[in-house]
Parts: C-alpha cells; structure tokens; sequence
C-alpha cells in the first residue's frame, strides 16, 4: 500500500530517453534494456516520448508477478472510458461514441518494467528509488538538475561553467549556453555544418560548429585580437573515451596482416630483393574525417 500511495501520479524526471510505440524499458540487475543500438533504432522510428531533463508524472503502477509495471504520461496505448464506447441514437439511428476524450490519456508516452526473480521482493520505497534510478530522479528540483545527473562528469562540469567541448550534442550546448542568438547554415562540399554564434563585440564572441547532433569545432575571438580554436574531440557523448594521440600511434598486438597463418614476419635488416623475403605491406588506417575550415565571412 506504501508502494502504491507513493508511486501513484508521482512526478518525476527523465534521466534516459524512453521510445514512443508499444516498447518500453526494462530494468532488471540494474541494466537497461533494450541496450543503446536497439533504443537508438526505436527513437529513429518512433521518435522519443521523454529525454533526460524532462518532466513526466507517473500515470499507472501495477505490482505483476515478477515485475513492477509503471507508466509514464499515460502509457504508450491511448486508453478510453467505458462510457466513450456508448453509441448513442434515436429511433434506430445510427449514433455517435459519448463522453470526451481524457486529456491525460495520449499516445506519446510510454513505460518502465521493473524485474525481479520469480517474484516481487519485500522493499521499501527508497529501494524501489534506488533501483529506478537510471531511468527517473526523484530528487532533482528542476529540469537542469535532473540533467545535470544524466551526462558524464566532465560534460557536467562544462555546463555548469557555460563552456563548450568538441563532442556535444546541441542539447548539451543549450543547457551550457543558451539558444544560439543566430545561426548561420552552410556546406563545404557534401557536408552541411551549422555555426552557433554566442556574443558579440566588444565581448568573446564563441563560433560554434555544429555537424549533424555533434560539435566539430568551437572557435573564440577575444576581445583582444587572440583567436582559440579547438578541432580536437574533447568527450564522447557515448561513454567512450577519448583515445589520446599516443594511444592512437599504439597499435594492437594482433593488428591485420596479409601474411599466411605459420608465415614468419619478414626481417628488417634484410634487403627487400633478397629471395624468400617478401616484403609484407600493412593495411592503412582509415582516413581520418576531414576538419572544417574557419569560416570566411563573420
């Protein structure tokens, strides 16, 4: 009853995004499901019904066997009353469903599983927080902290400082910096890219260059003349580090060859016009995506 009284019309914030359609998210042993490859094909398809930061009330919780059901929004299936299915006519004519549609009741939202083993344990209701953790805040007092919770530490660092890093998403560069007082859209060749321009003179003025939902570039003009211009990526939204230069330059012990399995490497010292010795051309790495420019006309 506990459970019930508190999980009931609870408001809460997102700290993943959920799909709209009829598949939800699951939670068992801490681990999300479906993982991030089949989510992002959801959202491409479906599109999101919440992203981290909003606000969503928790519109059904249901305790079933092995699992705790809840529902966000409404739920992923609109639902109608009873009374919506009467039809309502006179002298045999056709009539009309009655009632009204319930505003709460909307097709956009959608629902979180909770799944234990064979069972639903004894927990308290700060449990049942903890394990819903990944998915809702109920803590946060506002959007931005709720936010704030759901990204890496160096990218929640930089918002808090307003600064922007090679490798955010544009939401990020929002909740670090606003919406962009002016935008400007071009292409360079194939890619399109768009500017985001932050300030003005006599200030630091903040060139930001956005390539799809990524920024490639952030280029400062201070107010003294000096330009800072960073290209380098800076953090991976996904939770991949960064590899460093040096780490790129090492590479793996069991790298692709061309040679036969049982085939000797062949030695340096030796000339490569020596019979027997072959030399073994190495597969190149991949080209690496080219840089922009700066922009010509600011």
């Amino acid at each position: 009853m506990e459970l019930i009284r508190t999980f009931n019309s609870d408001l809460v914030y997102i700290r993943t995004k959920f799909p709209m359609g009829k598949v939800g998210l699951t939670i068992k042993d801490g681990r999300i499901s479906p993982d991030e490859q089949k989510l992002n094909e959801l959202l491409a398809l479906w599109g999101p019904s919440v992203k981290p930061g909003d606000q969503a009330i928790i519109t059904r919780f249901d305790l079933k066997d092995d699992r705790m059901h809840f529902e966000i929004n409404g739920g992923p299936v609109k639902k109608t009353k009873w009374y919506q299915h009467i039809q309502v006519g006179v002298n045999g004519a056709g009539g009309t469903p009655g009632g009204a549609t319930d505003p709460i009741n909307n097709p956009r939202g959608s629902y979180v599983d909770l799944v234990f083993d064979h069972h639903v344990p004894d927990v308290t209701v700060e449990q049942v927080k903890q394990m819903l953790w990944p998915v809702f805040d109920f803590d946060s007092k506002s959007p931005v902290d709720a936010y704030l919770e759901s990204v890496p530490p160096k990218v929640k660092d930089a918002i808090k400082n307003h600064q922007v890093l090679v490798g955010m998403n544009r939401e990020m560069v929002i909740y670090a910096k606003g919406r962009p007082p002016k935008k400007i859209r071009e292409k360079d060749g194939e890619n399109e890219y768009e500017d985001w321009i932050y300030g003005e003179p006599p200030q630091d003025v903040d060139f930001i260059r956005v390539v799809g939902d990524e920024v490639v570039r952030v280029e400062t003009m201070k107010v003294n003349g000096e330009k800072v211009l960073r290209t380098q990526k800076e953090v991976d939204v996904n939770g991949t580090a960064v590899a460093s230069a040096a780490q790129k330059e090492n590479k793996p012990a069991n790298a692709p060859t061309l040679r036969r399995p049982g085939e000797e490497a062949p030695n340096n010292n030796s000339s490569a016009g020596r019979s027997g010795s072959v030399p073994v051309t190495p597969i190149p790495d991949p080209p690496t995506p080219p840089n922009f420019g700066p922009s010509t006309s600011q």
